[in-house]
């Protein structure tokens, strides 16, 4: 008997496809694809949109206004449900597609699922060289959409209608994937969304998708079980996959049953409210001075979900020679890491098995007592920071402390890039767990008001993405201001003016170099004594969302009363100081150079290379 058919496109058939796939959050079965963000030009209008628009009452669309920002909701999205749902980005070829790369880049170093569907040239180059193609000489298969290939987990081009039947599931599959979750690109030439083809009918049948929990080897657990036990200060590190994995309950009932003091990576932060007892913070260059203490004398280190970023170790001076990882992590490639001894399994999973490995072992009560009296004098430290004074600008933290008070457990702090992920890591007081999303793994900037309006979507109303962002990020891109009210999605931003690139001046001079082509005074500008400051209260309200300038912190805490209660996006701006810092955590490993007139470089360059003689070694 022949197989049932249907005659589609392949546009058709694509957009059929990604309608009947499922998956189960906490019991209740919902799409896997929850929309797409859409920018439509020639490469996509005519075929994929024409499919698109037949089904917006299961699988939504929504106008982006750049490919960039709109990719990044998409990222934000997929963030906010912790990788078990996805949303999908579609552009135009050309410039439309390379937009996307960067979010590609956002979506690959941070782990996060993130479909990308972009229009390609045509595949019988009858037309040919077409708009917005880029032609390469020696090699006519090429276009801009290989540009994807060193930021996508999986990529392909469609160049047969046929084709969709194999890459479709793979390209699910690696999104689900806890070990390889990343962006899945796929090209879609435009003579081949036109084709007809006859898809067997069992391709659309709804398929309900679960993400895997792979258990780990018996033999990897209990020698990490044996490790642990000789630990007399061990330390546990949770990274982003504790998140994801829905393991950041049974990881502190097992730090607090083991007595064992727990940090959190940039990723990771979240897992746990601020005031949990085991919890010391976060650790690395944002970090709290009490993480770093306790990652010096720790003998042993139980990372868990975590990718082991510099700004986690400290380039690797933030732990001894001859400290010991045990390593839980879906990911092969994670866990062998700095000689660690891998558990190579879902953080959830692992913890359990390890848990049970350990019989009753717990490490001397004495290293919590010194964790939490560490931790207990940090937090005086950002209480003494974070106290209003007559000072103006206000630091930092002290605008992050306002924030922060009128923040509800149910809202989700966003930032990125610049100075705020270190601010907002070290002053941000975590109330409910998961409603901290700082994106540092790939440090874009732009992602804040993009990634919120992600957030607000998936939120779908408990609660309000709150962004803090700098002007720097602000003026990179701010477009989708617009697109939440557009589309009813609420957040409130919060604009922090320190007249430039703060965090980059910051670097730049603490190497010996001059403040040159950062903050705007030391710019190429009409008026360096005065330059001109964007109006950014004017200009959110341009693009129709509520706004107030706040001149003071309690300004700010009133406006932020007031924000709460509207009902659309709401941006409120204040000048903060470009020069005042929260202080604590580790060194970073940075290019000074070697050679130079200035005396400040040069001693500079001493302090880097004495502090690279505390790198551990990486074999």
């Amino acid at each position: 008997m022949p197989h049932e058919t249907v005659r589609l496109t392949m546009a058709q058939a694509l957009v059929r496809y990604l309608c009947n796939q499922f998956t189960e959050i906490e019991g209740e079965r919902v799409p896997l694809f929850a929309g797409v963000f859409g920018i439509f030009g020639h490469g996509n209008v005519t075929c994929l949109a024409e499919a698109l628009e037949t089904v917006q009452d299961k699988l939504p669309t929504w106008r982006g206004q750049n490919e960039q920002s709109m990719a990044l909701a998409a990222i934000g999205y997929g963030k906010a449900r912790l990788r078990r749902q996805i949303m999908i980005a579609t552009s135009s070829v050309g410039p439309g597609a390379t937009n996307m790369i960067t979010a590609a880049g956002v979506a690959h170093a941070n782990r996060l699922p993130l479909l990308l569907l972009a229009g390609d040239t045509y595949t019988n180059r009858l037309p040919d060289p077409v708009l917005q193609q880029v032609e390469h000489f020696g090699n006519p298969t090429t276009t801009v959409n290989d540009g994807f290939k060193p930021v996508s987990r999986y990529w392909d081009r469609i160049t047969h209608p046929a084709q969709i039947l194999s890459s479709l599931p793979q390209a699910i599959a690696t999104m689900l994937d806890p070990a390889d979750c990343g962006p899945a690109f796929i090209g879609l030439p435009q003579d081949t969304q036109e084709l007809a083809y006859d898809y067997p009918v069992a391709f659309f049948e709804e398929r309900l998708w679960t993400i895997p929990r792979p258990r780990p080897s018996r033999d990897q657990v209990a020698a990490a079980a044996d490790l642990l036990r000789t630990a007399k200060a061990p330390l546990i590190l949770s990274g982003g996959g504790v998140r994801y994995s829905g393991a950041g309950a049974a990881l502190a009932e097992f730090a607090t049953t083991r007595g064992i003091p727990m940090a959190e990576t940039i990723a990771g932060k979240g897992a746990v409210v601020h005031d949990h007892p085991a919890y010391v913070g976060p650790l690395g260059i944002e970090g709290t001075d009490a993480a770093k203490a306790l990652a010096e004398s720790a003998d042993v280190v139980i990372a868990v979900g975590t990718r082991l970023q510099d700004f986690t170790t400290g380039s690797w001076t933030t732990f001894g020679d001859d400290t010991r990882f045990i390593n839980i992590n879906t990911a092969r490639f994670d866990a062998l890491k700095h000689r660690s001894l891998p558990v190579v399994g879902d953080a959830l999973e692992a913890l359990a098995d390890l848990d049970d490995a350990l019989g009753d072992w717990a490490c001397d009560p004495a290293r919590m007592a010194d964790a939490q009296q560490l931790y207990a004098d940090w937090n005086r430290m950002l209480d003494e920071g974070q106290a209003p004074t007559n000072t103006t600008p206000p630091s930092y933290a002290q605008v992050i402390a306002v924030v922060n008070k009128m923040a509800k457990h149910e809202d989700t702090m966003v930032t990125a890039a610049g100075g705020l992920p270190g601010e907002t890591v070290k002053n941000w007081r975590v109330k409910s767990p998961n409603t901290f999303d700082c994106e540092f793994g790939f440090s874009c900037m732009g992602y804040e008001i993009a990634g919120a309006w992600g957030h607000a979507m998936a939120k779908g109303g408990e609660g309000t993405p709150i962004v803090m962002v700098g002007d720097g990020s602000y003026m990179m891109m701010n477009s989708d201001i617009y697109s939440s009210v557009l589309s009813g999605h609420k957040m409130i931003v919060v604009v922090c003016d320190n007249g430039g690139f703060g965090v980059i001046n910051r670097l730049q001079t603490g190497m010996g170099g001059a403040g040159f082509n950062n903050l705007l005074k030391d710019s190429r500008v009409v008026n360096r004594d005065n330059p001109l400051h964007v109006d950014f209260a004017k200009h959110a309200e341009s693009m129709g969302a509520y706004a107030r300038h706040c001149d003071s912190l309690a300004d700010l805490e009133a406006a932020m009363d007031w924000a709460q209660g509207a009902d659309r996006t709401t941006v409120l701006t204040i000048a903060s100081d470009a020069y005042a810092w929260t202080p604590g955590g580790a060194d970073w490993y940075v290019g000074v150079p070697e050679v130079s007139e200035r005396e400040g470089v040069r001693a500079a360059r001493s302090g880097q290379e004495e502090f690279r003689k505390k790198q551990r070694p990486g074999v």
